[in-house]
């Protein structure tokens, strides 16, 4: 027998519980400084005691959770594998190359062109914008003042490269959690993102480059220290890139997202082997709790920026992403979403509104809560049914709520990005905000696309056809 629906909900009720929703996990997050699980937790309790209450048993709204998470349950077994490949990228020396070739790219009259070009790479290579953020960034910042150079303009093009990377890195949990939510591929989802990204990106840095000359020449003494870091950690080989040759080459052939990330993971184990030889013990702990290198190495910044990866860096936000579904699936059975979407399911006749109302969900949620997670998560889960409805390929969807979700959070002053980068940079939100040009980069672009057609695909079946 199926789990028993609420279909009887005005969407006045829908808005107000759902503003309560919304205000139990503003006021834990950014008032009292709770983690996001806490505060899911809560917002669950409250809408299992409003479902009782309304004459829903526990059984029904359990298997509703329970739905919801096996939407995302791509994503929560994806992780894993991305913890590993982490893990054995730092440990065969495929990241921390790629992060030693990047540093000959900083130029003193193109710094910020320079700033944002790198923490680009390197944020593809690590896949998070906050570790990106909080080690090169770091670095820049100290860089800026070496250089004469605008700490604010600084500021914005790291956050911009880093979000750049956070946006297309296949190691990214958010890039994993928005193709995940519904239901593609995490490659074919980076290959649709390149059409709102790379305008985005060639406009940034000309936008930067309106900026360059503004800055003195000086030497790179900081760079040198932090190349030679590398060096010492004995990591950096030549050979070390061919695990990335095979996720790229795995990838432009659009094999599935879990057999390329196996076979860079076999290919990365046996790089590793060839400059060192962990023991089988080693080798587990390293793949379960993250590559660290030996306590005998002096590396400064660079231990920290290499000590990454693991399954078990990955449990943080694979909880998340399970309680978020479960909200998503609680709301469902409730009939709050379905409420919420009918009543502006008279306006979202067009693919130009069904990406607008996408783009301000994500938007709001960022705003509102301060968190990128529950901003794709929730956005995704909500109006997968409208872009279904609309004929719509579901990687529009994973489209808009990344460059709508991903890339608005450190633009937020209280949101979790916002308030960990301004205090990793000790630059203020509101001072770089107006140079991380990428990230509105982004959302404009996207939406320009939604209402132009421009990139939009769509899936053809007959039950389609009949329906536009």
């Amino acid at each position: 027998m199926p789990p028993k629906i609420l279909t009887q909900i005005s969407s006045q009720l829908a808005f107000m519980i759902s503003a309560i929703v919304i205000a139990i996990m503003g006021v834990t997050m950014i008032g009292f400084g709770w983690v996001p699980h806490l505060s899911l937790i809560l917002a669950i309790c409250v809408l299992l005691a409003i479902g009782l209450f309304r004459g829903l048993s526990f059984d029904d709204m359990q298997a509703q959770m329970a739905s919801g998470v096996m939407r995302g349950i791509g994503a929560i077994y994806l992780f894993f594998f991305i913890g590993l490949m982490v893990a054995a990228l730092m440990m065969s020396g495929a990241i921390p190359t790629l992060m030693y070739f990047g540093f000959q790219l900083i130029s003193p009259e193109y710094y910020y062109i320079s700033a944002f070009v790198l923490t680009s790479i390197i944020g593809v290579a690590l896949g998070s914008s906050l570790t990106t953020a909080a080690t090169l960034g770091v670095a820049f910042i100290g860089m800026s003042h070496a250089f004469d150079a605008n700490v604010a303009i600084a500021a914005g093009a790291v956050v911009s490269g880093a979000f750049f990377g956070d946006k297309m890195s296949p190691l990214s949990d958010t890039c994993t959690i928005a193709s995940s939510v519904v239901g593609i591929d995490l490659f074919a989802h980076i290959r649709n993102m390149m059409y709102t990204t790379i305008p985005a990106w060639i406009l940034t840095v000309i936008l930067f480059w309106f900026f360059s000359g503004q800055t003195v020449s000086s030497d790179l003494s900081q760079v040198t220290v932090l190349q030679n870091q590398l060096i010492d950690s004995g990591l950096v080989q030549n050979y070390a890139v061919l695990p990335f040759v095979v996720l790229v080459g795995l990838a432009v052939f659009r094999v599935n997202a879990i057999y390329t990330i196996i076979c860079t993971i076999f290919v990365a184990l046996i790089v590793t082997y060839f400059h060192s030889s962990p023991s089988i013990g080693q080798l587990g702990g390293y793949l379960f709790a993250g590559y660290t290198p030996a306590e005998s190495l002096e590396l400064g910044e660079v231990a920290g920026m290499i000590s990454r990866g693991g399954v078990q860096s990955m449990f943080f936000t694979q909880a998340i992403v399970v309680l978020a579904l479960s909200l998503g699936g609680l709301l469902t059975a409730l009939g709050i979403l379905p409420a919420l979407l009918s009543g502006i399911k008279g306006s979202l006749t067009t693919t130009g509104r069904a990406i607008f109302a996408a783009a301000m969900s994500a938007l709001s949620i960022n705003v509102l809560i301060g968190e990128q997670y529950l901003s794709i998560l929730l956005s995704g889960t909500a109006f997968r049914p409208t872009f279904e409805r609309l004929n719509l390929h579901p990687k529009n969807l994973s489209r808009t709520i990344e460059d709508a979700g991903t890339v608005i959070n450190p633009l937020v002053p209280w949101s979790v990005c916002g308030v960990f980068i301004s205090q990793a940079l000790g630059v203020p939100v509101l001072d770089y905000l107006p140079y991380a040009f990428f990230c509105y980069l982004s959302l404009l672009l996207t939406l320009i696309f939604g209402f132009t057609g421009i990139t939009i695909s769509r899936v053809d079946t007959p039950s389609a056809k009949t329906s536009v």
